[in-house]
This record gives C-alpha cells, structure tokens and sequence, in this order.
C-alpha cells in the first residue's frame, strides 16, 4: 500500500454540519479556518490507531488462526 495515502479526512462539508447542528449556522470562512488549524490538536491519533490495532488487528489474527 502507499505510504503517502490518506487514512481518514474531515471536508468542509463535515465541519459544516457539526457547525449546523450545534450553531444551527454555517461557520464563515474565518472560522473554519480556526477548525482547520486546531482541529488536529483535539485527537489523540497514536491512542486511537493503537486502540484500532489491539481491539480489531489482534481479533483479526485469533479467528484466522482458528
């Protein structure tokens, strides 16, 4: 597999309708902006991609090797 490929993104399009249902508005420009420069500083991305890997890689192994 490439290494360069995305795993999982966000579009604007999902940050709209969070922004809808929580504002009941669309974000402005401005304030995607804000999202899009802080939104990463939010996920802890090694506990969820080890959390993945332990929960469903390892279940994955034991029922094939069954």
């Amino acid at each position: 597999m490439r290494k360069d490929k995305i795993i999982y993104s966000i579009n604007i399009e999902d940050v709209q309708n969070v922004a809808q249902q929580e504002l009941g508005r669309a974000l402005t420009d401005s304030e995607l902006k804000i999202v899009e420069d802080k939104i990463g500083d939010q996920f802890d991305w090694f506990e969820a991609i080890a959390s993945v890997i332990a929960t469903h890689i390892e279940q994955h192994k034991s029922v094939q090797s069954n």
